[in-house]
Parts: C-alpha cells; sequence; structure tokens
C-alpha cells in the first residue's frame, strides 16, 4: 500500500478541491484561484511570500503587456477597419464570404481577445446576412410582379413570396455564416504565446517545472509551430462548414465565370457603408498600428533561435535578463505616453497657464485598461502558477510521475493522441485555462516518468484546450454568436464533433511532423532529466 507524505496529500487535497470549484464555477472562477494564498501557507505546503509571488510572475506579465496592446487597438477601433479591409478584398461570393469572415476572425483573435474579436465580427456578418436575405426577398417579388412566377394570382404578392425549401435553405447558410466567425476565433487565439489563456499557462508551467529549459517556448518558436497549425485548422474548418451549410457548387458559391449579381454587390455596399463609417485613418489609429507592428517585431526577434536576436547584440547578457514580457511592457508604457493627437509646436504663451499649453491626451488612458482588462484571467493564470509551484515542491509532481512509470511502453505518438483527445473533451464543459491549469502539471509529470520530451505531450494538451466547438457554455465566442438565436444547441454539437476530430488530427500531425525538429521532442533534455532528479 502506498502512503503519501503529509505535506504532498495536502497539496493534493488543495488541488482537488480547486480542480471541483473550477469545474462547478459555484464560486467565481477567478475568486476560486485565490485560494492557494489563504490554504498553501496554512496547511505548511508553501509560504504566503512564495505563493503571492507566482500572482505576477515574468509570464503574466508577458500576457498582462499583451493585452494592454490589445485593448488599445479596440479602443481606436483598429480592429474593426482591419476587418473590413480584409473582408472588401476578399469578395462576397458565399465561399469567399465565409473565408473572409474566418481569415479576419483568426488574424483578430491572434493579437486580442477571442471575445472582443466574436463581440466585434457577428454584428458585422449580421448586417451583411440581412443585406443579402433583403435583396433576395426584393429580387423575388420583382420577378413575380413582372409575372416571371405563375404561383402569384391576382396581383397579391405575400409577406415572403420564397418558397419554403429557399428559406430554409437561406436559415442553413445564415447558421453556417455565423458559426464560422466563434470556431476561427477560438482556431486564431492558438497561433500566438498571449492569443489565449492556454498558450500563457504553457510558457508560465515550462518556466515553473523546468526553470532550466532554455526559454524553448517563446513567441518566435510558439508562432513558428503553432501558425501552419493553425493555417491548416482554418483550411479544413472551412472546407467542412462549407460542405454542411452552403455547399460545394463552385459556380454559384465561387463565382466561377459568373458577374456580380444584386445580392453581391448589397453586401459589398453593406461592407463599404460601415467602411465609410470610419472615416479617414486617424493619428491615433496609425500610432497604435506602429506600436504594434514594433512589439510584434521585438517578439519575433529577441531571441530567434537560428541567429542571435536584439537581446543579446544590443544588451551584454541580455539573452539571460530580456524575456519577451519586457517588449510587451515596453510598447504598453509607450501608448501611455505618446499623445493621441497630432502635436502642435506653437511659442510658449505667459498668458496661459501650463497645463493648459502642455496637456495632451495620451494614446491609452488607464481608465480605459481598468474598465477592459479581464482581470479574471490575470487572476486564474496566477492561481495556476501556484499550484504548480506548490505541487512541484511538495512533491506531488514527482509521486504524480512515479503512478505513470507504467505508460512507458506505450509509443509517445499514442500518449500525445490520447492527451489530446482527452483535453478536447475536457474542455468543452470548463474554462480552458482552468483546464490547461490543472492537466498541464500532470502531464508535465507523465513525460518526465516514461522519459518523454514534456513539450511532446504538453504542445498537444495546451492546443486542444482551445478546441471549445461543441456547446455554447464552452467559450465565451460560442455564447455569443448563440445568443443571435439562429443557432440550436444540436447544430453546435453536429459541427463541433467534427471540428473537435479535426482539431486533434491537425496537433496530431503537427506535433509528428514540423514539431519534432522544432523542439527535438525525440530526444529528453538533459534540463528536463535535471529537474526530475532534483
Amino acid at each position: 500500500m502506498c502512503f503519501l507524505p503529509l505535506k504532498t496529500a495536502k497539496c493534493g487535497y488543495i488541488i482537488i478541491i480547486m480542480a471541483v470549484y473550477w469545474c462547478t464555477e459555484v464560486i467565481p472562477l477567478a475568486v476560486t484561484s485565490l485560494m492557494p494564498v489563504v490554504f498553501l501557507p496554512l496547511l505548511g505546503v508553501r509560504s504566503a511570500k512564495a505563493v503571492c509571488l507566482q500572482y505576477l510572475n515574468n509570464t503574466n506579465m508577458l500576457f498582462f503587456g499583451g493585452l494592454i496592446v490589445a485593448i488599445s487597438v479596440e479602443h481606436w477601433n483598429l480592429h474593426r477597419r482591419i476587418a473590413l479591409k480584409i473582408l472588401l478584398l476578399l469578395g462576397v461570393k458565399p465561399a469567399l464570404l465565409m473565408l473572409g469572415f474566418m481569415i479576419v476572425t483568426a488574424f483578430l483573435s491572434m493579437w486580442i481577445s477571442n471575445t472582443a474579436t466574436t463581440a466585434m465580427m457577428i454584428p458585422i456578418v449580421q448586417a451583411v446576412l440581412d443585406q443579402l436575405d433583403s435583396t433576395e426577398h426584393d429580387m423575388t417579388v420583382m420577378e413575380q410582379a413582372a409575372g416571371k412566377n405563375p404561383l402569384i394570382l391576382n396581383e397579391q404578392v405575400p409577406d415572403d413570396p420564397r418558397s419554403s425549401e429557399e428559406k430554409k435553405k437561406w436559415k442553413h447558410v445564415c447558421k453556417g455564416m455565423t458559426l464560422c466567425v466563434c470556431y476561427a476565433a477560438s482556431i486564431g487565439g492558438t497561433a500566438t504565446l498571449t492569443g489565449t489563456g492556454p498558450n500563457v499557462v504553457l510558457k508560465g508551467q515550462m518556466n515553473q517545472i523546468y526553470p532550466d529549459n532554455n526559454d524553448i517556448v517563446n513567441f518566435a518558436s510558439w508562432f513558428g509551430f503553432s501558425f501552419p497549425n493553425m493555417v491548416l485548422m482554418l483550411v479544413l474548418a472551412w472546407l467542412w462548414l462549407q460542405c454542411s451549410f452552403i455547399g460545394l457548387n463552385l459556380k454559384k458559391s465561387w463565382g466561377c465565370g459568373t458577374e456580380k449579381t444584386a445580392k453581391d454587390k448589397a453586401a459589398y455596399n453593406v461592407l463599404k457603408e460601415e467602411m465609410k463609417k470610419l472615416g479617414p485613418v486617424s493619428y491615433a489609429e496609425l500610432n497604435v498600428f506602429l506600436l504594434f507592428v514594433l512589439l510584434v517585431l521585438l517578439w519575433f526577434t529577441r531571441h530567434p533561435g537560428f541567429i542571435k536576436g536584439w537581446a543579446s547584440w544590443l544588451f551584454k547578457g541580455g539573452e539571460k535578463y530580456i524575456t519577451d514580457a519586457v517588449p510587451a511592457m515596453f510598447v504598453s508604457l509607450l501608448l501611455f505616453i505618446l499623445p493621441a493627437q497630432k502635436p502642435k509646436f506653437t511659442a510658449w504663451n505667459p498668458s496661459k497657464s501650463d497645463s493648459e499649453q502642455t496637456e495632451e491626451a495620451p494614446l491609452l488612458d488607464w481608465n480605459v485598461v481598468q474598465r477592459k482588462m479581464p482581470w479574471s484571467i490575470v487572476l486564474l493564470l496566477g492561481g495556476g502558477f501556484a499550484l504548480a509551484d506548490a505541487s512541484a515542491n511538495s512533491g506531488l509532481s514527482a509521486w504524480l510521475g512515479d503512478q505513470m512509470t507504467p505508460l512507458g511502453s506505450i509509443p509517445p505518438w499514442a500518449i500525445a493522441s490520447v492527451v489530446s483527445f482527452t483535453v478536447a473533451v475536457f474542455t468543452e464543459c470548463t474554462s480552458n485555462v482552468a483546464t490547461a491549469t490543472l492537466f498541464l502539471p500532470v502531464f508535465a509529470s507523465l513525460a518526465t516518468s516514461v522519459k518523454v520530451h514534456p513539450l511532446y505531450v504538453m504542445l498537444p494538451a495546451t492546443l486542444s484546450a482551445s478546441f471549445a466547438f461543441m456547446l455554447p457554455v464552452a467559450t465565451p465566442p460560442n455564447a455569443i454568436v448563440f445568443s443571435y438565436g439562429s443557432i440550436r444547441v444540436l447544430d453546435m454539437v453536429k459541427s463541433g464533433i467534427i471540428m473537435n476530430i479535426i482539431g486533434v488530427l491537425s496537433v496530431t500531425l503537427a506535433i509528428n511532423t514540423w514539431g519534432r525538429p522544432m523542439f527535438g521532442l525525440d530526444t529528453f533534455p538533459a534540463w528536463a532529466n535535471s529537474t526530475a532528479k532534483q
């Protein structure tokens, strides 16, 4: 019979209690995340000082900085301008329109929150669909009034002269067009390290459990692995939704060899009108865009891997001191300093006070950040990092690893596939951040015990935590789409099952192809071995 050391058992007990609270949401997720601050010190597992340090560690500061930049993009409506511009470029044929909605949503979800992206995109989608529906209705009425439809007798035109079959088909198209937005939002968030909560959880857990990991997971390495996977998933998701809701009629859907119809022109005009409402690009929008580009460039070039990054070139020992959190906070600071209006260089007027002559509104105001910042996610991440730290220091991680040693006989690719599928199912009824927080330390222990590269198991689990496609309650983007009323739960479940399968298969392919050489997954790294010995 195996007995747990008292300290390890206490840590396990706290994790079980928090897991139950996170899954059932008897109290808000963020409130549950504060429990380690109280119970870990009271039970003698970790000191309060050690626990509290986890709530604003390096990884959380990276996420916090990324969110501030995302808020500035939202605040100046830059995301809306980008969305409309791309949609106007791609065209308005049904297949291209759906592809356009998905590309725009996925791209924006890479940088701003999935919820904000979906909330911004759905009204645009709805406006385009309403206009298409109205144009179709008007065209049918005109045709029938001209005597082209023999169904109309005594010049009586019904409210909606279209057949029930046509209306049913149109309703089906609307379902596909709205579903594609929430699915693309979840897929797009996986492409960047700060795109969604689980990605940041992985970064934090890796630093926590394997402190000597040589910064293997950074913005550039994550993007190099996840972006191709995101593109693959997006294409497969688009094909699936296309087949399910619109049909693969190349001439009708793509407009091959056909001229623009009245419906196409109407949809295009809606997008043009929305674009016109935004007016010309403002000085503030331009500055926010340039700062956003600067941040992305700084992230990519800090430590590219194949050459020395700017951190090493410009600062002595920079690779040791500078992380991705530094450029995130640097650009965030600039947003609070640079003016929103073009500076006017005028002569000093002694008759006016100093404040009257120098007061310039910055690009971002703290009140805006305070209002839009998802503080609950920041606390949720901190609570997860506190648990991972306690688990490692109490011996719980090592004990879990010992229990999983028999799994060493299973091939690594099979373990990764099972892990991916398990997390994809679990995340349907639990917050994706909570799912990643609960599972990743366990999978780290599993990888260490069976001598498999930790990322071989942890990467698929992290990506799968974002695959909440089946239920409206699974993730906020699903709930937003569902709230518009055209989708039933059954519609989401039917489409979501295939989407989950697409997700698991894509991740399995990615981890076993380009993921292997990128992270050296065929070998058990020395930094993981030294952690296991400790």
